[in-house]
């Protein structure tokens, strides 16, 4: 019995190596970089990496799912806070974090609007909405959010659009917004401005009217060994910055 047991344990410990050995690298990654990262990552396993599947959603979501346990291996986040945060909590691996990538905010409208403006303090943000609403991320919590707040706060038209806002729950949402006609005009990224069709870009923000848009990325505390080591090395590698320019981010770690 003794011997059936040990060689009934002995299958069972060697199963769950390989199933942990054969696990897909898990991404929990921030919206706005849904189309850039899933084409690095079939670049990555065309070039013979593991299988990479991806959660996005807004940093802030994504870190407190981490933070409750969520089975996540990478942690690539469109700001410095909510990974400081993981990191206060000793949820990312020590010595694994970069800052990737860096992008700059845009205020959108929709394809065929012809709305015109140009972003300067006091601009007329407020008189070009009328009835209609601004889409932004969620200002509270969400970095796109808060990116676009301290920008219209630095230029002086936060109050006069703050009842205008339509929030949504990441800045992909508020992409959508604009892009249906939800909205007449929304702040993004440029990067998701030059994602989706069906919006243009009005202007751009001036980089000292908001925080820097930082993207660092780490691995997180429970990772899976080599599989998510080898995935974050190539985020950080030449391949993949190409494939990031391509979509419009800039390349911090160069």
């Amino acid at each position: 019995m003794r011997r059936v047991l040990a060689f009934l344990l002995s299958v069972l410990t060697a199963a769950t190596g390989a199933l942990s050995a054969e696990r897909d690298v898990t991404v929990f990654a921030a919206a706005s970089l849904t189309n850039a990262l899933q084409d690095v990552a079939k670049d990555y396993e065309a070039s013979g990496g593991g299988k990479v599947k991806f959660s996005f959603a807004a940093s802030s979501l994504l870190a407190r799912q981490i933070e409750a346990g969520a089975d996540a291996d990478v942690f690539f986040s469109a700001d410095t806070e909510w990974m400081d945060y993981l990191a206060a909590r000793k949820l990312i691996r020590t010595g694994t974090r970069r800052d990737a990538l860096s992008n700059r905010l845009v205020l959108i409208a929709p394809a065929g609007s012809t709305v015109a403006l140009s972003i300067a303090p006091g601009f007329a943000i407020a008189a070009a909405l009328g009835d209609s609403r601004l889409a932004l991320a969620d200002p509270d919590t969400v970095p796109a959010g808060k990116y676009a707040k301290a920008a219209l706060t630095k230029l002086g038209v936060w109050d006069a659009v703050a009842n205008k806002i339509a929030r949504a729950e990441n800045v992909r949402a508020a992409l959508a917004y604009v892009a249906r006609g939800e909205a007449s005009l929304g702040i993004v990224y440029e990067t998701d401005a030059k994602a989706e069709a069906k919006v243009r870009t009005v202007d751009t923000f001036p980089a000292d009217t908001h925080p820097a848009i930082v993207y660092p990325v780490a691995l997180t505390a429970s990772a899976n060994g080599s599989d998510a080591e080898a995935f974050l090395a190539y985020i950080l590698s030449a391949k993949a910055a190409a494939v990031f320019k391509r979509h419009g981010f800039s390349v911090a770690h160069q």
